[in-house]
């Protein structure tokens, strides 16, 4: 069974380990000082980031961030699910659907008027938990070069 908790300043070091599986799923690597302000923000209640982990059997094995901004559509904020990642070893249990419905009560109780999240177009396995949980928009994500 998996539960569903904040982000505790214990977590560091298996935080590190799956935010590290993280940005190697997405092929980039970050230096240690963006690893240290990110934990901190995660864990300062006066910033719109939050940060939930996932545990198994006592063990964490998942992560997610989550971000509250305005938005010119909507009155209260929405919800940007920026980051999820599930160890490989216990994906398809169930940790990954847990973090995002934990996300999404998380936004529920805070009155946010959405939640919505962006994933490479290769990452097959986590899009099919998607579809089942969540709309695909028609929206085309552009950057600046």
């Amino acid at each position: 069974m998996t539960t569903t908790r904040p982000l505790a300043a214990a977590d560091r070091a298996v935080w590190d380990q799956l935010w590290t599986g993280y940005l190697a799923f997405y092929e980039t690597t970050r230096p240690p000082g963006l690893f240290d302000a990110t934990f901190r923000r995660l864990l300062d209640p006066a910033e719109p980031m939050h940060g939930l982990v996932a545990e198994q059997d006592g063990a964490v094995v998942g992560l997610v961030h989550y971000i509250f901004h305005r938005h010119c559509w909507f009155e209260a904020d929405v919800c940007y699910l920026q980051d999820l990642f599930v160890d490989p070893a216990v994906r398809g249990t169930g940790a990954g659907r847990a973090l995002i419905e934990a996300v999404y009560a998380a936004a529920d109780a805070a009155g946010s008027a959405s939640v919505y999240w962006m994933t490479q177009e290769f990452n097959y396995r986590g899009r099919m938990l998607y579809d089942r949980i969540g709309v695909k928009t028609p929206f085309i994500k552009y950057a600046r070069p």
